[in-house]
C-alpha cells in the first residue's frame, strides 16, 4: 500500500477537524495515507455528509401515500402520479463553482441535476432554475449573471430538455457569492426505476460516459468553505461540462436499464468515484474492489487520489449482473461512450482501490457515509442582534404618499425594479419549447405546466423563496416560501404534491448563521405538514459567505411539484376579456413589512416578514382549487412581490388589457396596493358568472372583495388614470435587457 502517511496538519489542509482525523485513525486502526485521507475529506465534507445539518433535516416530513422514494433513499425524490407513472424531481446548488467560473459552474449544475433524474431511470422533461445575484449596477454582478445564464442556456438547450421557468433575485448580500440552484423533473413507469445500490459478489462494476480528468478535484471540499480572494486558485475544483456527451449518456443509460441487466447505478457528482462506490456499497451492504488503472483518463499519470476525487462530468457507475459484460459494452458502444469494467463487487463491506496491482487505499464503505460513520454535529445557534431591531418597525414611521404623482412614481419604481420586471432577457436564452410539452409557453401562469405525454395529466412545477422575508424572520419567511410555492401551483390549476429543497446559508459554525438554518427548518416543517407536501430530498449548501461581506441572505429555495389530473384545468394568470370582473380572494392587511416598496423605495432594511396565517392560507388555496375545477374563474394570479398593483398589471399585460379598481379606505392606500401580505389571489370572473362565484366563496367562508373590472388598456385606480398598460409593459419587458446591455 502507498506509504505516505499523514498528519493532523494534512487533515486540516483538506478541511477536516483534528477530532475527525483522530476518528479516522480509530476507524482504520492506523494512520491513513494521503489517498485514504483525501477520501474521508470529501465524504465527510458538509457537501456530502450533511454533518452539520442532518439532525435538523430529520425533523422534516417525508411520508405521503404517493411517496415511492423518501428523502435520502435515492439520488432524487420519486412520487406516484397515477396511471402507472412516477415523477422524479430534485433541486441542487452549484453556488461556489458559479462564483468562480460562472459559465461552467452553472452548466455543470444543469448537467448534474439531470443525471440525478435519469440515473433513476426517469427521462427528464423540464428544468427550472433559481438564481441570486448581488447589486446589478456592479459590472461584476452583470458579468456573473451573463456567464451563469449562458451556461444554463447552452447546456440545457444542447441537452434537449426545456427550461420552463425559474426565479431571479438581486440583493447586495449576494455580491461575492451568487446562488445557482438547478431543478429537474422526469417521468418514469412505476417499477422501472433503478436504485443507487450494489450487491452480488462477483458482479462487475463499470464506469460509463466521459473520460476522467483533473477538473473538480476536491470540489466537494471546495463547496464546504467560505469564498475568499484566493478562491480563484480553486479553479481545478470547477468541473467542465459537455451537454452532447450527456445526451448520449442519457440514452445509453435508459437503454441499459431497459435491458434488465442493472443491479444498481449512480451518477458521479460530488466526490466522483469515491462517492459512487462508497454510497452504493454501503446501501447494498457489500464492498468493491476497484482498479483505478482501468479508469479512462484524460491526462496521463493521474495519481490515485486525483482519479478517485475527480468530479469530471457525464459519468456513471453501473453494477450489472455477472455475465452481462458484453451487453452493456454493446449498448454503450452504440452511443459511442467509454464503457470500462473497473472492478467487482465483494462481500467485505470495504472499498479496496488498486492502481497497477498495488493497493493504494483500503477503507470501510459504511464509515464514509451519512448514517454510517460520518460525523454528526449539534451546532450552537443564537439569535442575531438585528432580529430584535426588525420587530421595532412600525408602519406609521413611513409617511403615506400624498399625491397621485407620488403613487405613480412608486408604481414606476416597482415595475422597473430588477426584482420585479420581466425576466425576458434571461428566458429568451433558454429553449422552453423543445419536447412540445410545455403548456405555459403561450399561456402565462403562476407555475410552469408541462404535459405528460400519453395521458390527460400535467405536472405543475415551481421554485420559490423570498430570501428577504427569511432574513427578516427565518421561520415565518421559510413557511411563506412553501406557502407561496403551493399557492402558485394551485393558481395554475394543480394540486401540491411534494417539495425538494436547496438550503443556502452561510458558515454553520457561526451561531447566528445556524440560527437562520434552524428557524428555516421549523418554518418549512410546519408549512409542509399543513399543505401535505413532504420533502423528497434536495441539498444543503453552507459556507455561502465571504470574509469581507459576511453571509448571503438565508435562502431555503423550495422546489414544488404539483399535479393536474386533468390538464384542461390549467389556469392562466392573464385577464381574458374587457368587462370581466376583478376580485381579490383573501384578506388585505395594513402591512408593508419586507416589501420591495419598503425595502428599495423607502430604503428600510429591517422590518418583520409580511403577514401570513397558515390556516387562512390553506383556506384560500382550497377555495381557489374549487373555483378552478368548477370553471368559475377566467384567471388567477397570486399577490406577491410588488403587491396588488404589480399583480393587476401582470394580469393585464399579456392580452394588452387594463383594469379599473377601487381601493379600500379601511387600509392605507400604499399598503393596499404595494404591501406583500400573503394569502391573496386576484381572479377574474365573467359577468354572467358573478352570482355563482360569490355564492361559492360565501359557502367556503372565504374573504373576498370585488375590486373592479377588466378594461381595454388603461390602469385606473379610484377613478384616476395611472398609466397606459402598453407603456408600463414596455418598461416591464425591457428594463433588465437595458441594464444588462451596459
Amino acid at each position: 500500500m502507498e506509504q505516505t502517511l499523514t498528519t493532523v496538519e494534512t487533515a486540516k489542509q483538506l478541511g477536516l477537524l483534528e477530532e475527525e482525523f483522530e476518528k479516522i485513525k480509530s476507524i482504520l486502526g492506523r494512520t491513513p495515507n494521503f489517498t485514504e485521507l483525501s477520501i474521508f475529506s470529501v465524504m465527510w465534507s458538509e457537501h456530502c455528509s450533511y454533518k452539520n445539518s442532518i439532525v435538523w433535516l430529520k425533523k422534516l416530513p417525508k411520508d405521503s401515500p404517493r411517496m415511492l422514494a423518501k428523502a435520502g433513499e435515492e439520488n432524487a425524490g420519486l412520487v406516484d402520479i397515477g396511471d402507472g407513472l412516477a415523477c422524479s424531481f430534485k433541486i441542487e446548488s452549484h453556488n461556489h463553482p458559479s462564483a468562480i467560473e460562472p459559465y461552467q459552474g452553472a452548466a455543470t449544475g444543469v448537467g448534474g441535476i439531470n443525471r440525478d433524474i435519469f440515473t433513476m431511470g426517469a427521462r427528464p422533461i423540464a428544468q427550472l432554475n433559481s438564481l441570486r445575484f448581488g447589486d446589478i449596477t456592479k459590472e461584476k454582478t452583470r458579468g456573473l449573471l451573463k456567464g451563469v445564464v449562458k451556461g444554463i442556456g447552452d447546456y440545457g438547450n444542447a441537452f434537449g430538455i426545456p427550461t420552463v421557468g425559474g426565479e431571479l433575485f438581486f440583493d447586495p448580500s449576494y455580491n461575492i457569492n451568487p446562488l445557482v440552484n438547478a431543478f429537474s423533473a422526469g417521468i418514469v413507469e412505476v417499477g422501472n426505476t433503478v436504485s443507487a445500490t450494489s450487491y452480488g459478489v462477483g458482479n462487475p462494476v463499470f464506469i460509463v460516459g466521459s473520460a476522467t480528468g483533473k477538473d473538480g478535484i476536491h470540489g466537494a471540499a471546495f463547496a464546504s468553505k467560505d469564498i475568499t480572494e484566493d478562491s480563484v486558485n480553486d479553479l481545478p475544483s470547477v468541473q467542465v461540462g459537455d451537454p452532447f456527451q450527456e445526451k448520449l449518456l442519457l440514452e445509453a443509460t435508459l437503454d441499459v436499464i431497459e435491458s434488465g441487466i442493472v443491479i444498481g447505478m449512480q451518477d458521479m457528482g460530488a466526490a466522483g468515484i469515491t462517492c459512487s462506490t462508497s454510497e452504493m456499497s454501503a446501501k447494498g451492504e457489500h464492498g468493491m474492489e476497484i482498479w483505478l488503472d482501468k479508469v479512462p483518463t484524460r491526462q496521463p499519470n493521474m495519481k490515485p487520489f486525483e482519479i478517485l476525487l475527480s468530479e469530471s462530468q457525464e459519468r456513471m457507475l453501473i453494477v450489472v449482473k455477472k455475465g452481462e459484460e458484453e451487453t452493456i459494452k454493446k449498448i454503450c458502444g452504440k452511443w459511442d461512450l467509454y464503457c470500462e469494467q473497473i472492478g467487482v463487487v465483494t462481500d467485505t463491506k470495504r472499498l479496496k482501490y488498486y492502481q497497477n496491482g498495488e493497493l493504494v487505499a483500503d477503507v470501510p464503505a459504511e464509515d464514509l457515509v451519512l448514517g454510517g460513520g460520518a460525523p454528526v454535529y449539534h451546532r450552537e445557534y443564537r439569535e442575531p442582534a438585528y432580529f430584535q431591531e426588525t420587530k421595532k418597525f412600525k408602519i406609521d414611521s413611513i409617511s403615506e404618499p400624498k399625491s397621485l404623482d407620488e403613487f405613480k412614481k412608486i408604481a414606476e419604481h416597482l415595475v422597473s425594479h430588477p426584482n420585479i420586471c420581466s425576466r425576458r432577457w434571461v428566458s429568451e436564452q433558454y429553449d422552453s419549447m423543445i419536447g412540445t410539452a410545455t403548456m405555459t409557453t403561450n399561456m402565462p401562469a403562476d407555475a410552469a405546466i408541462v404535459k405528460i405525454k400519453g395521458t390527460n395529466k400535467a405536472i405543475a412545477i415551481k421554485v420559490d423563496c423570498n430570501s428577504r422575508y427569511v432574513n427578516a424572520d427565518p421561520e415565518e419567511g421559510c413557511a411563506i416560501a412553501v406557502a407561496e410555492a403551493a399557492r402558485n401551483i394551485v393558481c395554475s390549476g394543480g394540486e401540491p404534491v411534494a417539495i425538494t429543497n436547496c438550503l443556502n446559508f452561510g458558515n454553520p459554525y457561526v451561531p447566528e448563521v445556524y440560527w437562520h438554518f434552524v428557524g428555516a427548518i421549523k418554518g418549512m416543517k410546519k408549512a409542509c405538514e399543513k399543505f401535505e407536501t413532504p420533502v423528497t430530498g434536495g441539498n444543503v449548501s453552507f459556507y455561502n459567505q465571504s470574509s469581507d461581506e459576511g453571509p448571503v441572505f438565508p435562502t431555503p429555495t423550495i422546489g414544488m411539484l404539483g399535479l393536474l389530473e386533468d390538464k384542461s384545468n390549467a389556469m392562466t394568470l392573464a385577464f381574458q376579456k374587457s368587462g370581466d370582473l376583478i376580485y381579490l380572494v383573501g384578506e388585505a392587511k395594513n402591512d408593508i413589512n419586507s416589501s420591495e416598496y419598503l425595502y428599495s423605495y423607502h430604503n428600510v432594511a429591517l422590518s418583520p416578514a409580511p403577514h401570513m396565517d397558515l390556516e387562512e392560507e390553506y383556506k384560500v388555496q382550497n377555495t381557489i382549487k374549487e373555483l378552478i375545477k368548477s370553471k368559475a374563474i377566467a384567471s388567477a394570479h397570486d399577490v406577491s412581490d410588488g403587491g396588488l398593483y404589480i399583480t393587476l398589471l401582470e394580469a393585464a399585460m399579456p392580452k394588452h388589457l387594463g383594469f379599473s379598481i377601487k381601493t379600500d379606505s379601511n387600509f392605507r392606500k400604499d399598503a393596499y396596493l404595494f404591501g406583500e401580505s400573503q394569502s391573496r389571489v386576484v381572479v377574474s370572473v365573467k359577468p354572467e358568472g358573478k352570482a355563482a362565484f360569490e355564492e361559492m366563496l360565501k359557502k367556503n367562508i372565504t374573504a373576498f372583495t370585488q375590486l373592479g373590472e377588466v378594461t381595454s388598456g388603461v390602469c385606473e385606480i379610484d377613478g384616476e388614470t395611472w398609466h397606459e398598460t402598453s407603456a408600463m409593459k414596455h418598461v416591464y419587458d425591457t428594463t433588465l435587457g437595458k441594464i444588462m446591455a451596459n
